[in-house]
């Protein structure tokens, strides 16, 4: 696999691409400004076809403010207060969502510049590997935290993307990739169907933080235990629609077995359909409220902790320690 160059920064750094799979499979473009994915196209009932939103060049990654395809961090997700409490110390994040930290601060782990490199350790094509080194303070964040993740074409027809990461300083953590789907290929996701394993959701309250404990889908528009398309209920007058302008909710998981991905959702459109299997204990998703010039052209369905987690002890822990590895796995598997 030979990288190509994607183009150059405004601080003058060299953003690579790399191309996974391809051959008759689905094909991945990854590029190592934000660790995103950059490109994603299956096989269609009438040719290949794109499913992810993307930009042409490296200017329109760098004036993206929806994260297109990234992986974010160091927290996904909105900190309420951009503060949190960490072994009884309080830790100060900068607000770049009101008052809020929302995906790690105003220049998180979607703005840094990863060193990349093939994985040679399976078939030529299929895997690379992208680094970071966040430093001790990174937007506020305590300890020095190494990370990598690790996107990876699998039999042809499922991209899975593996995180780990390692601290020298007690710190929290949530990472996630926030690509937004659309599994026509064009216009709105109104006629999507989609499947979630999951009883729960989170309340949001002002500011789209969570707000109380989480509530039963039964009987509401969150419910998405059987096939639904995300059109049907969005436009009811439910309080919670209207304060996040559609879906933007934390849906909690059955606990998976260690490091091994359980089924959590199902997306389809036409004859395409998406299969997601996750580690994680919640899944987010968000209907590309505030997508312009296309209002949900796209959405995405995020395997993270819940958001505000640190502030929040009823949810599962993010905080990550010296001597412990956090690993992380999840996979997107089409059909069609």
């Amino acid at each position: 696999m030979t990288p190509e160059r994607f183009g150059r920064t405004a601080s003058s750094e060299d953003v690579t691409l790399w191309w996974l799979g391809g051959g008759g499979g689905i094909e991945a473009g990854i590029i190592n400004y934000g660790a995103r994915l950059a490109s994603l196209t299956v096989p269609g009932p009438r040719g290949p076809l794109g499913v992810v939103l993307g930009m042409p060049d490296i200017a329109g990654y760098e004036a993206d403010r929806a994260y297109l395809g990234a992986t974010v961090g160091r927290f996904a997700g909105r900190i309420e207060g951009a503060r949190f409490l960490l072994d009884g110390q309080e830790v100060r994040l900068p607000a770049n969502d009101g008052t809020a930290c929302l995906h790690g601060g105003e220049r998180g782990f979607d703005r840094a510049v990863w060193q990349g490199a093939a994985d040679e350790g399976v078939a030529d094509g299929t895997a690379v590997v992208l680094r970071h080194r966040s430093p001790a303070g990174d937007q506020g964040f305590p300890g020095t935290l190494d990370v990598a993740v690790r996107y990876m074409v699998q039999d042809g027809n499922a991209l899975s993307i593996d995180y780990t990461a390692t601290t020298d300083a007690p710190t929290v953590l949530n990472l996630t990739n926030h690509a937004y789907f659309n599994l026509a290929g064009g216009g709105n996701v109104m006629g999507h169907r989609l499947m979630l394993a999951a009883d729960q959701y989170v309340p949001v309250g002002e500011g789209l933080i969570p707000s109380g404990p989480p509530c039963p889908v039964a009987g509401t528009p969150f419910d998405f235990r059987t096939p639904t398309r995300i059109g049907a209920r969005i436009g009811d007058a439910d309080p919670q629609l209207r304060l996040a302008g559609g879906y933007d909710h934390s849906y909690l998981l059955a606990p998976a077995p260690v490091l091994v991905p359980r089924w959590v959702a199902r997306l389809s459109a036409g004859a395409i359909a998406m299969d997601v299997f996750t580690t994680e204990p919640s899944i987010q998703l968000y209907t590309g409220n505030f997508l312009s010039p296309n209002r949900h052209g796209a959405l995405c369905l995020e395997a993270q902790h819940v958001p505000n987690s640190p502030n929040r002890a009823e949810f599962p822990a993010t905080v990550l320690r010296p001597g412990a590895v956090f690993r992380s796995q999840t996979i997107y598997r089409f059909s069609g």
